[in-house]
């Protein structure tokens, strides 16, 4: 990764956007996504405030050089203390701070942020000039449309303004509801129904504003749709993380221009093995890495053999690199 992406202009680069994800998009896991784009905006998993500031927990704003641009995800709800929290991810070097107000889980509600926070707007608005205040890097929103028997029709214009005047330009939503009780987190993800509508209306009525589309999106050609509709940015999640090279592996040519280059998925595990030597010297496992990796070859022949090969001998006491080179010999041999 060189200085020049970096310093990637961060709006070019959240043209497009792999979402921040609980359990999934940890350092590792950016590191190989930044393998199959050199210029996609990647967030961390959300990180909470109170376990920076209070719990000293800075070891989880740990990031590699390589991963850059990359944005830090905080989760809370005291301006003093998320500002903290953001000024620590600034000098961390992270390329954005990101507030939470769109998760879910009952964990995170217990924390009053997140998705609750939609409720309280004038709370969203003191803790995002705080951060602002905080750090010379963006300040930026993840959202729902709404919440529970909230009325996105009404909400969400009132919300976007708001943030608008706060000095908040980029916003990412999440073109579904909420439904902070009755939903588990994962249902919350599939069963309160999309409306790009109303978020393409937004579009139309906060032209200043830079609005990027989160939830269901599967594919690189519906994200280009998106950009070609008019949005400035799209934010990809689970297909992000399930089909990595399906979104990711010819980004670069389909959203930014680049000349496609004649790299494929068996180049990207090749660049992997030098950084997982290097986190095995340090003391890590392989499979903390590995996992991230399963869906590489996925609708390829050999995927299936890939996916066992690494999710049964990656824990194993011991298990280098020549575990991954095995399941990359077996797709060769599969493909042949």
């Amino acid at each position: 990764m060189t200085e020049k992406n970096k310093k990637l202009d961060i709006s070019t680069a959240s043209r497009l956007s792999v979402a921040p994800m609980m359990d999934w998009t940890d350092r590792h896991c950016r590191v190989f996504h930044r393998l199959m784009s050199r210029h996609a905006l990647l967030y961390t998993e959300m990180v909470t405030a109170p376990a920076l500031v209070r719990g000293g927990a800075l070891h989880l704003l740990d990031h590699s050089p390589e991963e850059h641009p990359v944005a830090l995800q905080l989760g809370g709800s005291d301006p003093v203390e998320l500002a903290e929290a953001a000024r620590l991810g600034a000098d961390a070097g992270y390329d954005e701070i990101n507030l939470n107000c769109g998760c879910p889980s009952d964990r995170v509600q217990s924390g009053t942020f997140g998705a609750v926070l939609m409720k309280d707007p004038d709370t969203v608005i003191r803790c995002v000039e705080a951060m602002q205040d905080a750090v010379d890097v963006e300040v930026t929103v993840k959202c729902r449309i709404g919440v529970d028997d909230q009325d996105p029709n009404e909400v969400l214009p009132e919300f976007l303004a708001r943030l608008g005047a706060a000095g908040c330009s980029r916003i990412s939503i999440h073109a579904r509801k909420a439904w902070l009780q009755g939903l588990s987190p994962k249902e919350n993800r599939d069963i309160p129904p999309l409306d790009y509508d109303l978020v393409m209306q937004m579009r139309g009525l906060f032209p200043h504003l830079h609005l990027s589309v989160n939830g269901g999106i599967g594919s690189l050609e519906q994200a280009r749709g998106f950009l070609d509709a008019g949005l400035d940015g799209v934010m990809v999640g689970r297909a992000a993380y399930h089909q990595p090279w399906d979104i990711l592996g010819e980004a670069d040519a389909l959203i930014w221009g680049e000349p496609q280059g004649p790299r494929g998925r068996e180049d990207v595990v090749r660049d992997m093995l030098p950084y997982i030597e290097r986190h095995l010297t340090e003391g890590g496992r392989l499979h903390q890495v590995t996992r991230h990796m399963l869906g590489l070859f996925a609708g390829c022949p050999g995927a299936r053999r890939w996916r066992q090969v690494l999710s049964t001998e990656t824990t194993r006491d011991g298990a280098g690199p020549e575990v991954v080179e095995r399941a990359l010999s077996e797709v060769a041999a599969r493909a042949a």
